[in-house]
């Protein structure tokens, strides 16, 4: 009896850790030369190798950039899945969504850069306004248990973000 009552109450707290909220400066960031630190051509061959693109800053300057993130990823946005308040809003595109685009039915985080000293790689967070983001990257100037940047399609998505200081959960 005694066995069973412990193993109710264990059912009914769960065993996940608790979720913390912090208030965090959040920037966003998308895989252009401005935001990444990179440029197309290289000065080892006079530039003329336009289509490729080269590290142009820090210890890996003149390197090749690949565009994955630092843990071995390729970075995108968040993808809120078939059933979603988007779904609710605009339930006529729900047929659309299951015959055009299946691979938009499950949800999909988007990716985050932040400090890996403090949080290492698949720690997942909550943003209100972008959506559930992993830790995939790791930027130049994100220091601190205090900076997350959450990444964008295009440069103009990112501006428009811009630095907010907003809370954020942690999962």
């Amino acid at each position: 009896m005694k066995s069973f009552a412990i193993i109710l109450i264990m059912l009914i707290a769960g065993c996940a850790s608790p979720t913390t909220i912090r208030r965090m400066e959040v920037t966003g960031y998308c895989g252009c030369g401005k935001c990444c630190g990179w440029e197309r051509g290289s000065w080892k061959f006079l530039k003329l190798n336009f289509w490729n693109r080269y590290i142009s800053a820090g210890r890996s300057k003149g390197k090749p950039y690949s565009g994955l993130t630092a843990s071995g990823t390729k970075p995108h946005e968040p993808v809120p899945g078939l059933f979603s308040t988007n779904s609710l809003t605009h339930p006529w595109m729900i047929p659309f969504r299951i015959i055009f685009f299946p691979w938009l039915l499950f949800p999909r985080d988007g990716t985050i850069a932040a400090d890996t000293r403090f949080y290492p790689f698949g720690t997942r967070f909550y943003i209100s306004g972008y959506g559930y983001g992993r830790v995939e990257d790791r930027g130049s100037a994100i220091k601190g248990k205090k900076r997350l940047d959450l990444y964008f399609k295009s440069h103009q998505k990112a501006l428009n973000w811009g630095r907010k200081k907003i809370d954020v959960r942690k999962e």
